[in-house]
């Protein structure tokens, strides 16, 4: 029988979509109030890997990624879920729109893998608890985050690949800080 031992803490990071790049500062402020403060963010890209969003969001979004100083427990990632969801309504709500302004997607960074959080169901999802569900989006070996055959298109991208690498090797420099 194995050992039941508690996971190590993990890398928050939070994906968000907008079309203007002043909801990504609102957005990374109410977070910046609950999770903390980041200690880095990806450069705003273009988002045109696919047109699932532009019904609801409009088109010409962009993306970007907040990177959160503070490490959490994985199974808090339901909640980190729950809170972007508030967030989104409330950015919407005080800005007069009926329309989702911004998108937020929570995840984590652990040593072997990149997790993200969902409301959405799929077969490769496994389901934590409040209507919130998690997939592992990316795998690291041979020195590098990989893709798997469900990882969304511009999760593949070498870019993000690159950024995300390099924010595991900054979450493992303060896990071994932390350890010693």
């Amino acid at each position: 029988m194995g050992e039941i031992c508690a996971p190590g803490p993990v890398k928050l990071f939070v994906g968000m979509l907008a079309r203007s790049v002043d909801m990504f500062e609102i957005a990374q402020n109410e977070m910046s109030a609950r999770f903390g403060p980041t200690d880095s963010s990806s450069d705003v890209m273009p988002f045109d890997f696919t047109d699932y969003y532009e019904r609801e969001m409009g088109p010409g979004l962009l993306r970007k990624f907040a990177v959160f100083d503070k490490m959490i427990n994985p199974a808090d990632l339901v909640m980190a879920k729950l809170f972007t969801n508030e967030v989104e309504r409330r950015i919407s709500r005080q800005r007069g729109s009926e329309r989702r302004l911004i998108n937020l997607d929570p995840g984590y960074i652990a040593p072997s893998k990149l997790v993200l959080a969902s409301t959405k169901d799929y077969s490769h999802r496994i389901y934590l608890g409040e209507g919130i569900f998690a997939e592992v989006t990316l795998y690291y070996a041979n020195k590098r985050f990989n893709p798997w055959p469900w990882t969304y298109p511009d999760y593949k991208t070498d870019a993000y690949c690159q950024f995300f690498d390099n924010v595991r090797k900054r979450y493992l420099e303060k896990l071994r800080a932390v350890e010693a």
